[in-house]
């Protein structure tokens, strides 16, 4: 079985219908249907957010969140703010009724908006673009790839992806609202939007802008009076906390927030043989493509004599087989277009660069429809081989399947098929650690992808897996750097046969079909592999166990793919044998009775605080003498009170006393060590064991309500968890007779059930 290895790298750019989804679906006006997970999160934790977990697809007719666009930190955004939402129309038109500027109270005109770790060594000028230039624009003649000029700031990463996005005019305005001018009105208010983990996000700023003796001192337009780059780049600086936010990066990073693609990435030592199949299919599907050369240790950005730039981000802008004619054979060679997001004179200098005696072997048709300039514009052309010999580092942003247009489509453009699955990593829980980790492995989150159809003149299956952590730019100034991240894939040969989810035994006897190229911290790992058609599961982790996050995993294909999370569903199953038959003989069991009799009264019911004084006297020694908590004890009452008196009679006593006696019974069978408390890996078989069927996200749910801080469960939390899911399940069923696995409510029952239980 093979081991994993780990390794840190800091290495950046210059310094379908069948996915299973969690969703509120309407039925008649006023009521709400929900599938049974669903109900189970909310009813036991009241964590909205939860429904949008779950499966999201790219393709088909689901629509998920990545379809939506929403305020920055509002509810569903995936981003968590204690500032005010702010909704750009409702400012702008506020603004304009009083005759005022807009001035952003959430990224102010100072110092902290451009650095967290230290004070600027001058004094910034923060100024609109009025009092920079005559006759402002957002965009002089249009926008190209040559408005982009790098600042002070060690962004050129962002700067490539910029470059990239000029090119594709659909999705250039997707980040660039078209809605705004300074010509019609204007108020000193613009926003733009970005992708962040499955969400776009609607970004609002006012127009100041850091300068240096009346300079922008970040990116720029070669255009003194046009400003769109360096608003956008601003709105990106506030989504991330400074500007200082944005310094050293990869353009992946970009190029995904800039069209919610999935990235690739390539070192040049070790290429694949179809490395420039791979990009042609790239700029077939409209990818963003970048690349850069190993920095000097010495030298910030220091210039070959090729006329490269090292540790710098280039964009590549065209691939392509171009007809060549030598005086000795006709035929194609393959050549790369690249673009120095600097926009000068530094460009590459070798074979094929500007004005080099092998265009002359070119056809003028073909000069022609490559749209051949010689301009020192930092844009040149260089061969296959020589750019895989200079350039050290690839990355590819293949679109996803909305990003692409009608247009596109028509004019030959392919797409790509994706699905999308939100998961987390919660300690003790589903944060299992790499395989190394074989006791827990099994606990990390699981999804199964079923690949169909091979790609067209191929046995094999293209699939690109990408697996991303959430959040970790903008919790810099918080020391969080990110976690150390992969993947695994196991075929499933009889998937029928297996358990959901795989369990132990699967992984101990089972090698891995693929996996991650390393385990890494950077944002996203991704790797593209060939696989034959068939069931495969994908097992993300951290490498060690017990680190928490939230991450996205989404898969790319050639052609459609099924994936699931592979998972139980939520429900009731069988209890557990060793329960039913553990022989377990109560000598206090009269005693309770006679006790429940004593304080029931002439009415015998019991109410809360009746019961807590039989249950802590039954049971004082798992509760170590501290007893029930009052919250366990109404529960208990809510869970058979089925008149909603408040009370317990002695039959409903009878039936709540043997569920606890069953759950104790559970608890003391994992509670191998006696200690009083079971390890959050332990609860789900626990749960089982008592005959409840749960998921991860409602064991992480459950953890995070009633575990400790070190993810244990005590007796009592234990109990609590039983009874908060019998009732919630039972109160599911009694509205779901037929099994369908989905029931309605009123608001007023749905307020009612959810606040008394």
């Amino acid at each position: 079985m093979p081991t994993y290895s780990y390794f840190y790298s800091r290495t950046v750019a210059g310094d379908d219908g069948n996915v299973k989804t969690h969703k509120f679906s309407k039925g008649s006006p006023g009521l709400l249907e929900l599938p049974l997970d669903v109900w189970e999160t909310l009813g036991r934790y009241k964590l909205l957010s939860r429904v949008l977990r779950g499966g999201l697809s790219g393709s088909g007719d689901v629509h998920h969140p990545g379809n939506i666009v929403f305020k920055l930190g509002e509810k569903g955004s995936g981003i968590r703010l204690s500032a005010a939402v702010q909704d750009f129309n409702q400012l702008r038109q506020r603004c304009l009724e009083t005759g005022t500027l807009f001035e952003d109270p959430e990224f102010l005109a100072q110092d902290s908006s451009l650095y967290y770790s230290r004070r600027p060594d001058r004094y910034i000028d923060w100024r609109r673009p009025m009092e920079i230039a005559d006759d402002p624009r957002l965009f002089v003649e249009g926008f190209s790839r040559f408005d982009v000029q790098q600042g002070e700031l060690g962004d050129c990463w962002l700067l490539a992806a910029v470059a990239n996005l000029t090119m594709h005019p659909h999705l250039f305005f997707q980040i660039v609202p078209e809605d705004q001018s300074f010509e019609e009105n204007y108020a000193g208010i613009f926003h733009f939007r970005f992708w962040q983990y499955g969400r776009w996000v609607d970004v609002v700023i006012d127009d100041r802008l850091p300068t240096y003796n009346g300079e922008l001192m970040y990116l720029h337009s070669a255009e003194r009076n046009e400003f769109w780059s360096a608003l956008l780049e601003k709105a990106y600086a506030k989504l991330h906390g400074s500007y200082e936010a944005l310094k050293g990066g990869t353009t992946c990073e970009a190029m995904e927030d800039f069209t919610g693609g999935v990235t690739e990435m390539y070192e040049m030592d070790e290429t694949p043989p179809n490395l420039f199949g791979i990009l042609l299919k790239a700029y077939e599907r409209n990818s963003l493509m970048g690349c850069s050369l190993e920095p000097d240790p010495n030298i910030l950005e220091a210039e070959t004599p090729q006329g490269l730039i090292r540790g710098h981000a280039y964009s590549i802008t065209r691939v392509k087989y171009v007809d060549i004619q030598t005086p000795n054979q006709i035929g194609k060679i393959p050549l790369l277009r690249l673009r120095n997001p600097w926009g000068n004179e530094a460009e590459w200098n070798g074979p094929w660069s500007d004005q080099s005696p092998e265009w002359r072997f070119i056809p003028d048709h073909e000069k022609d429809e490559l749209g051949l300039t010689f301009d020192m514009d930092g844009e040149f052309w260089m061969s296959f081989q020589d750019f895989k010999h200079y350039f050290t580092r690839l990355e590819i942003c293949n679109l996803n399947p909305d990003s692409l247009t009608e247009d596109d489509l028509n004019a030959g453009k392919k797409k790509w098929e994706m699905s999308v699955f939100e998961g987390e990593w919660v300690r003790g829980v589903t944060a299992g650690g790499c395989r190394n980790f074989l006791e827990t492995f099994w606990h990390n989150p699981q999804y199964r992808v079923t690949l169909e159809y091979p790609d067209e003149g191929d046995d094999k299956c293209t699939v690109i897996v990408a697996l991303m952590q959430k959040n970790r730019r903008a919790q810099r100034r918080m020391g969080a750097d990110c976690l150390t991240i992969g993947f695994a894939i196991y075929h499933l040969e009889y998937p029928d046969r297996l358990p959901k989810p795989l369990d132990i035994n699967f992984f101990k006897y089972n090698a891995s079909v693929a996996r991650s190229p390393s385990f890494i911290n950077l944002r996203e790992v991704s790797c593209r592999f060939k696989l034959p058609p068939g069931v495969y599961c994908i097992v993300p982790s951290t490498f060690d166990p017990n680190e928490e996050g939230e991450f996205l995993l989404r898969i790319f294909s050639e052609n459609k793919n099924n994936m699931e999370e592979n998972d139980e569903e939520v429900g009731i199953g069988e209890i557990d044998d060793r329960v039913k038959e553990r022989p377990e003989p109560d000598r206090n069991e009269e005693k309770v009775r006679d006790f429940f009799r004593k304080l029931a009264g002439d009415d015998m019911e019991v109410d809360w605080m009746e019961l807590k004084e039989i249950l802590d006297y039954a049971m004082r020694k798992e509760t170590h003498n501290e007893g029930f908590s009052k919250d366990i004890c109404r529960s208990m009452v809510a869970m058979l009170d089925v008149d909603h008196s408040g009370k317990l009679g002695f039959e409903e006593f009878k039936t709540l006393w043997a569920d606890i006696r069953s759950w104790r019974a559970v608890f003391q069978l994992y509670d191998r060590d006696g200690s009083g408390v079971l390890s959050a890996f332990e609860l789900r078989q626990a749960l089982n064991s008592a005959g409840y069927r749960l998921n991860n996200h409602i064991l992480n749910i459950l953890v995070h309500r009633y575990g400790t801080k070190d993810g244990m469960i005590a007796f009592d939390d234990f109990i609590m968890c039983a009874v908060r899911l019998k009732t919630m399940i039972d109160i599911f069923r009694e509205r779901d007779p037929d099994s369908t696995n989905s029931a309605t409510f009123t608001m007023e029952e749905w307020v009612e059930k959810t606040l008394y239980s």
